[in-house]
């Protein structure tokens, strides 16, 4: 058994979580899918013939923020083009 064939059996595969947004009403559901198949075609899981297209992910990380970066001094919350909330910049009130 070859060096990656050993690796590969002993650990299981990481597989990022992906969003998807149904077109017809905007329900979110979360997969846990290789990168290869980020796009394929996602079956509605309430079969109802809804399309789901994958969407940005947008995510926070607690913690300290460097020096250098930009912050409020109350919050910590950190601004750059966009808000780590997801929100455009000035719109959560923390900017």
């Amino acid at each position: 058994m070859s060096a990656s064939e050993q690796s590969s059996s002993r650990y299981p595969v990481a597989m990022p979580i992906y969003e998807y947004e149904a077109v017809e009403d905007g329900e979110v559901i979360e997969l846990m899918r290789s990168m290869k198949d980020a796009d394929v075609p996602v079956e509605d899981p309430q079969q109802r013939g809804r399309i789901f297209r994958r969407r940005l992910s947008v995510f926070g990380v607690a913690g300290s923020a460097s020096a250098s970066a930009p912050q409020t001094a109350s919050t910590g919350h950190v601004h750059s083009s966009g808000c780590g909330c997801g929100r455009p910049m000035g719109s959560c009130g923390n900017s």
